[in-house]
């Protein structure tokens, strides 16, 4: 795989909040952030649960998040991770390693990387879940939801073809009521 040198470049992660309380890790295959700030949307979260930024084309962003994961015990705060579609089957692995560490797997497009007829998003992304029921079901058992919380529309809201971005108004609205917060 190629890494760009203007996604590489910047910190592998970017933190927000307050790292003792609930988190939010935000796997994130197009390195925003790369100023090290999160994306604009995303900042109101962070002032009211941690989130950490893991831009995957920085090296040791990945790292990082197994090691939160991995340093999750049963009394600490809630954790959910955030995936998007290009490394949404990365992100299953990663949960499966530290198993109940996260209460939630949000997805956003995990189909994204198959070749969709237009308007076919939520179609595919249905199918891509059960194609991955088997690690799915492992993780519910380990108290770990999965669930997609965001699809790509024809609709002129997205301007983006799949997946689509983290930062989109549509996935931080997702991804805050799939955690509660309205």
């Amino acid at each position: 795989m190629t890494v760009d040198p203007l996604r590489s470049a910047g910190p592998p992660v970017v933190i927000a909040g307050d790292p003792a309380g609930a988190k939010v890790i935000v796997l994130d295959p197009s390195g925003a952030g790369s100023h090290d700030e999160l994306p604009g949307s995303w900042r109101p979260l962070a002032e009211e649960r941690a989130v950490f930024w893991c831009r995957l084309p920085a090296g040791g962003a990945l790292t990082e998040a197994d090691d939160l994961l991995g340093d999750a015990g049963p009394a600490d705060p809630e954790i959910t991770v955030v995936a998007s579609g290009p490394f949404a089957a990365g992100a299953l692995q990663l949960v499966e390693r530290h198993p109940g560490a996260a209460a939630q797997l949000l997805l956003v497009d995990p189909a994204a990387d198959a070749s969709l007829p237009a308007g076919d998003a939520r179609a595919a992304n249905e199918a891509w879940l059960a194609e991955h029921d088997e690690a799915i079901a492992k993780l519910r058992e380990a108290g770990t939801v999965v669930r997609v919380v965001a699809s790509s529309s024809d609709g002129p809201e997205d301007r983006v073809p799949p997946p689509l971005p983290l930062g989109h108004p549509q996935v931080v609205a997702a991804v805050r009521m799939a955690l509660g917060d309205r």
